[in-house]
């Protein structure tokens, strides 16, 4: 088997396909909950804080070399909000699926042939 064949065949495989599906929805998906951070939470929170900003906070070192210690502080924020965000929407679809999982389903319709035969043996009870 060449080497073409051989990657071609790892390639197609359907959880390769599946996985670089996810990574695309993921990237998208990543877009949206960092705007809904940035332009919906963060305001909120600078409101709250006093427009505090961790971003602009350095140590500086020596001349013009500083440790960006407030980029740091400010990434783990967004990271633990995007995390609390995650976490209450990932929540929010498992309840949905135990609700749908706890909904009875109707039991399936009989076959016409045993609905036939049920309707003669009704008639031979009733005689």
């Amino acid at each position: 088997m060449s080497m073409l064949s051989e990657f071609r065949a790892f390639a197609m495989r359907g959880n390769v396909v599946d996985m670089a599906v996810g990574v695309v929805i993921g990237a998208a998906f990543g877009k949206i909950v960092a705007s809904v951070v940035d332009d919906l939470i963060m305001p909120v929170v600078g409101t709250v804080t006093g427009g505090v900003d961790f971003s602009a906070y350095e140590i500086p070192i020596h001349g013009d070399a500083a440790l960006g210690i407030g980029k740091l502080f400010q990434t783990i924020i967004d990271f633990a909000i995007i995390a609390f965000v995650l976490f209450l929407i990932i929540k929010a679809m498992n309840a949905a699926k135990r609700k749908e999982a706890a909904a009875p389903t109707p039991p399936a319709e009989a076959p016409a042939d045993v609905k036939l035969l049920t309707e003669i043996r009704d008639l031979l009870r009733a005689r």
